[in-house]
């Protein structure tokens, strides 16, 4: 009798937390849909241990066709509150560029890569209680990358 509580409760719990992935984003907070010609990106984050250790840095960008110089897009990833619930999205208005060095190339080949958008706004404070939506041109792709602080701290010298 026993073992079946447990098997039916392990189901149960399988069936909530399969459940908890499948809600909408509208079900966490009414964040608004993508306006015409942006995309709206979300980020789900994974619970760590002491999370003010983390960031996480969010590269925008897209693909296109470089040679060997050094291109850049140009925006800000601007902070907005949903209000009434105080929670923050984020929105990219306008991409400029590309902009690059300016070395001859010897070889003149060329080559797909993501050129990603440099600007203010890209380090974000990690929370995984909450998604982070992100509003950006529908041409622009966004990835992130987690940073993570040392353990070992370093004492500055008086000089």
């Amino acid at each position: 009798m026993r073992s079946s509580h447990l098997s039916i409760m392990t189901v149960l719990l399988a069936g909530l937390s399969t459940q908890a992935l499948a809600t909408p984003l509208e079900d966490v907070a009414p964040f608004p849909k993508a306006d015409k010609g942006f995309t709206r990106q979300v980020i789900h984050l994974a619970p760590q241990t002491a999370e003010n250790n983390f960031q996480v840095e969010i590269l925008a960008g897209k693909s296109m066709s470089v040679d060997c110089n050094n291109p850049r897009l140009g925006g800000i990833l601007e902070e907005k509150n949903l209000e009434g619930w105080g929670y923050p999205f984020y929105r990219m208005d306008k991409v400029i560029g590309p902009m690059s060095t300016l070395m001859a190339c010897p070889d003149g080949k060329r080559t797909e890569a993501f050129v990603p958008v440099v600007g203010d706004g890209f380090m974000l404070r990690y929370n995984s209680k909450l998604p982070i939506v992100l509003y950006v041109p529908k041409d622009i792709e966004v990835r992130y990358r987690i940073w993570s602080a040392s353990d070992k701290v370093e004492k500055a010298v008086q000089q």
